[in-house]
């Protein structure tokens, strides 16, 4: 596994690319019987020689990094959420650039804070049980298969799922 790999994590919100964590995460699994605290730790202290983290959100990201190494070892996280987490799933057809041209004009609309993500992978896809696409899911919940909702229902699932209250 190479230690140039950048993968994107969530941290305070907003999506940073990391160098290096995947070897990090493999790198302490191998540390039987740490604690969380050393745990998080250990990646903080690997991962900031390969990445700028400011010092002032120091804490974050080792929240950041022991949060996505729990998620490596299969075991249940809370995510960290601002706003709206939304994925189009498909696999790049006229429909589903279609329902995420229309998602990103909504949340446009409305005023809602969103990260709006369109998987075309399709192993992914599966992954998420979605059997038809086009699909959309507003906080990892599916909201919609085999079909693009209209304007007016997607604007009620938006603001029904928004965590910050109505747009």
């Amino acid at each position: 596994m190479s230690s140039t790999e950048i993968t994107q994590i969530s941290i305070a919100g907003l999506k940073i690319g990391i160098t290096g964590l995947k070897a990090a995460i493999a790198a302490a699994q191998e540390m039987t019987g740490a604690t969380e605290e050393e745990i998080s730790q250990f990646l903080f202290n690997t991962l900031k020689g390969k990445n700028y983290i400011p010092s002032s959100a120091a804490g974050e990201y080792r929240q950041a990094f022991l949060r996505e190494y729990k998620k490596a070892r299969g075991e249940p996280v809370v995510e960290e959420r601002r706003g709206l987490s939304i994925k189009v799933l498909g696999p790049g057809c006229a429909s589903c650039r279609q329902m995420e041209q229309q998602v990103m004009a909504v949340v446009a609309e409305l005023g809602l804070p969103a990260d709006i993500e369109h998987v075309t992978d399709l192993k992914e896809i599966a992954r998420l049980g979605v059997v038809s696409t086009p699909a959309l899911m507003i906080n990892d919940e599916l909201k919609a298969m085999g079909h693009a909702p209209s304007k007016d229902k997607l604007k009620q699932l938006l603001l029904a799922a928004n965590p910050e209250g109505k747009g």
